[in-house]
């Protein structure tokens, strides 16, 4: 994989909001313009001081959202103001309601290499309780009419562990998702997060999380069958057909390469230094009218942290963590041996390995290894 910068540019547009969506958005259209303006404004800040761009990827919030005009606007803008290596990977999101045949026409022209579809499940109810404004009819042609395209890399998100949701349940919409065989899966378990509308439903006991045991069960099933099926389980959430079609862009966070976000609520990171914008599109766009910075926030990392960073990341990937980043240490050493006598990790090729049953307590491996 390329190791050059990625740039990520956060489109903070929805219809209204998912039942567990924890991310900044707004359902007030009537800023997009506005909003495209200041983008490419808080661009012009970076464009002699980032590039030449590997990966871009255009999330949200609901990118497919922007009008036809607005999104060839954005997307010019920004090739006229960076550097482009010639494989460029271009990602755009975008939610099944979107996609039709003048879509997918506008996004081949305008560079989009591979479109990740925010599909999540194929069942009416879960997609009513998730608060999902597609069914799972529209979904499925959805995918049929990129698959129809040719012209993108399809990767589909999908979720698990949602309130409800049984193993068959979930093992179906697997399987119809692989009949349109994408180049690649994220399977997501469904976190709940504090002030949303699920969160506030798990509270009050109109809806139950999955047991820790249900949990391990979702996970290793899932792997297997999509293993058995010729899919690369590369990390904890993703699934790729071949090492081709794995995420770049992604993979830079998880490798800790620096990459330049643009937008309401968008993170950077330089390599020493982690930064974030201003969560409005209002602050945003008058920020950036007036000349000013739309940086929220900044921290330089300090050693720990950045080995911290380290650990929690790798460890989520199949390669791992280089073994001097986990310490060379008698304590270190001690720790990794432990951990493998407790089925947690491998050690190969001078990286500590997590294995499926390291992956399962992923968040807490790090904290193995002080």
């Amino acid at each position: 994989m390329a190791d050059g910068p990625g740039l990520y540019v956060h489109v903070p547009f929805c219809r209204g909001k998912c039942a567990y969506c924890a991310f900044y958005s707004t359902v007030q259209e009537s800023w997009m313009p506005d909003y495209v303006d200041a983008l490419l404004r808080e661009a012009d800040g970076y464009r002699d001081r980032f590039g030449p761009v590997d990966t871009l990827y255009v999330g949200g919030g609901t990118p497919s959202l922007l009008s036809a005009p607005l999104l060839r606007r954005m997307l010019r803008g920004l090739r006229r103001r960076f550097a482009w290596v010639e494989d460029c990977e271009v990602t755009l999101e975008a939610n099944p309601e979107d996609v039709s045949g003048d879509a997918v026409a506008l996004w081949a022209d305008e560079g989009i290499t591979r479109v990740s579809v925010g599909v999540q499940v194929l069942d009416e109810a879960l997609l009513k309780r998730l608060g999902r404004r597609h069914t799972a009819c529209r979904a499925l042609e959805a995918l049929e009419t990129l698959r129809r395209a040719e012209s993108f890399h399809l990767s589909v998100d999908l979720m698990w562990a949602v309130p409800g949701q049984s193993l068959s349940q979930w093992m179906k919409t697997l399987k119809d998702v692989l009949s349109f065989n994408p180049e690649h899966l994220s399977c997501y378990e469904l976190s709940v997060e504090p002030g949303t509308p699920l969160a506030n439903s798990v509270a009050q006991e109109r809806l139950f999380r999955p047991s820790e045991d249900t949990l391990c069960v979702f996970f290793e099933t899932t792997s297997n069958f999509l293993q058995d099926r010729g899919y690369i389980h590369y990390e904890i959430s993703n699934y790729a057909r071949s090492e081709k079609w794995m995420s770049r862009h992604n993979g830079k966070y998880w490798r800790r390469v620096p990459y330049l976000g643009l937008g309401p609520g968008a993170h950077s990171f330089d390599g020493q230094r982690r930064w974030a914008n201003v969560r409005s599109v209002a602050r945003y766009v008058a920020q950036l009218r007036d000349g000013a910075s739309c940086v929220d926030f900044m921290e330089e990392l300090s050693a720990e942290q950045a080995r911290l960073e380290r650990l929690f990341l790798g460890f989520r990937t199949r390669e791992g963590v280089p073994m001097d980043v986990v310490g060379a240490d008698e304590a270190a050493v001690s720790a990794v041996h432990k951990a493998q006598a407790d089925g947690l990790v491998q050690v190969r090729d001078g990286f500590v390995v997590p294995t499926r049953n390291g992956w399962l307590v992923a968040d807490r491996l790090p904290l193995l290894f002080p």
